[in-house]
């Protein structure tokens, strides 16, 4: 990640922190764990989910060398010029994700191989999260792999309890990964997988 890159990502996280939520982009270790479940072979369908300045899109790439399609659902127009310009192998939508249910339709798809999200969701309302999460299950394949991440430091304030929660509603398997010391702040990878559809509360992520 470029200099250029992280003042970039500052500078917008200064301007609306509420959909950066952070002051600079994850790491290579961290998107290699958020990456892994991209399959080898085959012609996989890869979104991603806020990808922001592309910490975990150059990952998704290398994975994918030149194999099945990647879209990439950004809300902040710069970052999704940036993303554009570096990335010829990349589809950028400019969107909420929340609306990836309409966007893979308008494209001939109906479920996603891998979902990988760098989405902030401590800046999300409990609403908001469950439409996200709804939206995320309804696409995801059975046999899927839903991954997002979470900071240590946080682990055990109110927005990630509520956020293990709605992910164990929502997901018959969840696997924390472990902590990504090297990445800052020290971060970790939630794996998810087999969706429950539509997903529900109630059900709750063992720590």
């Amino acid at each position: 990640m470029t200099a250029d890159t992280r003042a970039v990502f500052l500078r917008e996280f200064l301007r609306n922190p509420f959909t950066v939520a952070s002051i600079t982009p994850s790491g290579e270790a961290l998107a290699d764990l958020a990456t892994a479940p991209i399959p080898d072979t085959g012609a996989p369908l890869v979104v991603e989910l806020g990808p922001g300045t592309g910490a975990f899109t150059g990952a998704i790439q290398r994975r994918l060398a030149g194999r099945g399609h990647h879209l990439a659902v950004e809300i902040n127009e710069r970052f999704a010029g940036m993303l554009t310009a570096r990335y010829s192998g990349v589809e950028v939508a400019v969107a909420d994700a929340r609306n990836v249910r309409e966007l893979l339709a308008e494209r001939g798809y109906r479920q996603a191989d891998v979902i990988v999200s760098g989405l902030p969701w401590t800046a999300f309302s409990r609403e908001h999260e469950d439409d996200l999460l709804d939206a995320i299950t309804d696409i995801l394949a059975p046999d899927g792999t839903f991954t997002t991440f979470a900071y240590t430091h946080t682990r055990w304030a109110p927005p990630a309890r509520r956020l293990r929660d709605a992910l164990g509603a929502a997901f018959e398997e969840i696997v924390p990964g472990r902590t990504v010391w090297a990445n800052v702040p020290p971060a970790f990878v939630y794996s998810c997988r087999k969706p429950r559809v539509p997903a529900r509360q109630g059900a709750l992520l063992p720590v």
